[in-house]
């Protein structure tokens, strides 16, 4: 789906980034690219080409880092529409794919203002970068990239450039894949696998928390680690006080590999972009965890309109990822 979309969008993505000055803009243009090319990395690797390429400055980049935040949240909420044929099901893992957006989105809504009156995220991720730009990176094996990127090429050569094949067939074979997903948590249900989650992996906050972080690292991907969980709420076996720290945990874990990726450049622009998305993820978790009451609440407020309209998930997804920011960058740009 990433590579159907690139495919669709990535040049679009890089000129809208390209034209953004008014740091408002910028935020939206990192949600509409994000969302456009399924991948924060992507939008964060233009961004930091760009910043390095004297093309953005570094205060400029960091609005639209905190957009891509949000942006990359829209593939979990795709993944949780394959339940919606089933109402409870649906409600859940509606839920549980929306309370990372409103992480995202409150965040963005705390920690903008504070960032464009006192620019402490550059201040803070310059501090940082200057103490380890020196320091050595580490390029990760990517096992999801391993898998894919064979099978993907093969589908390009064999199809040709057309998105929308591309987009459709990955479509059906996310959801025949969730089907299956679903159906054997089900049957793990039964043998009492929630108990193993429960007592185990998710025993508390702190562990959820490590655990996203890990799976993302591994993964390198917050869309994957947080797409993931969509069914297992779904089947009933985690609960959304679970999921919440669990996908706090990815938000760091992504930034951490980006962190790596930027050292092995040696470039301090690179560096201080990945730093700062890092600090606003810290600052984020640091207001709302102890209030994690408001993304929780909001997401199952959602969740319950969504199971008694099912035309409100679609306008969720197109209005909060696509409309705004394209009427955003219409009035400011």
């Amino acid at each position: 789906m990433g590579s159907s979309l690139k495919l669709f969008g990535k040049g679009f993505a890089e000129s809208m980034i390209a034209n953004t000055s008014h740091p408002l803009v910028g935020l939206f243009m990192g949600i509409l690219a994000t969302s456009l090319i399924q991948s924060s990395s992507t939008t964060t690797s233009i961004v930091v080409g760009m910043v390095g390429g004297g093309v953005l400055t570094v205060p400029n980049a960091i609005p639209i880092i905190m957009g891509a935040n949000i942006g990359t949240s829209v593939t979990n909420t795709i993944v949780s529409m394959a339940h919606l044929n089933r109402s409870a099901e649906f409600r859940r893992s509606f839920a549980a794919s929306t309370v990372h957006d409103f992480f995202n989105m409150l965040s963005v809504i705390v920690i903008f203002p504070i960032q464009y009156f006192t620019n402490f995220l550059d201040t803070g991720a310059r501090l940082m970068a200057e103490m380890f730009q020196h320091t050595g990176g580490l390029k990760m094996f990517n096992p999801v990239k391993a898998a894919t990127k064979p099978v993907v090429e093969l589908l390009i050569d064999w199809i040709g450039n057309h998105p929308w094949i591309l987009f459709i067939m990955s479509l059906l074979v996310l959801f025949l894949a969730l089907k299956q997903i679903v159906a054997i948590l089900r049957v793990l249900l039964v043998k009492r696998a929630e108990v193993w989650f429960d007592k185990i992996l998710f025993k508390n906050a702190f562990r959820a928390f490590f655990v996203g972080l890990f799976i993302t690292l591994m993964a390198q991907s917050s869309s994957i680690t947080t797409s993931l969980i969509v069914p297992m709420a779904g089947a009933g076996i985690l609960t959304l006080a679970q999921i919440f720290p669990y996908t706090l945990g990815a938000n760091i874990g992504t930034t951490i590999t980006a962190i790596l990726a930027s050292l092995v450049t040696a470039n301090i622009n690179a560096v201080i972009v990945a730093f700062a998305h890092l600090l606003f993820n810290i600052s984020g978790i640091i207001v709302w965890w102890p209030l994690k009451i408001a993304p929780v609440s909001l997401a199952e407020k959602l969740a319950e309109l969504a199971v008694r309209n099912k035309i409100i998930p679609f306008v969720y997804v197109l209005t909060v990822f696509f409309i705004v920011p394209i009427i955003v960058f219409l009035i400011f740009n």
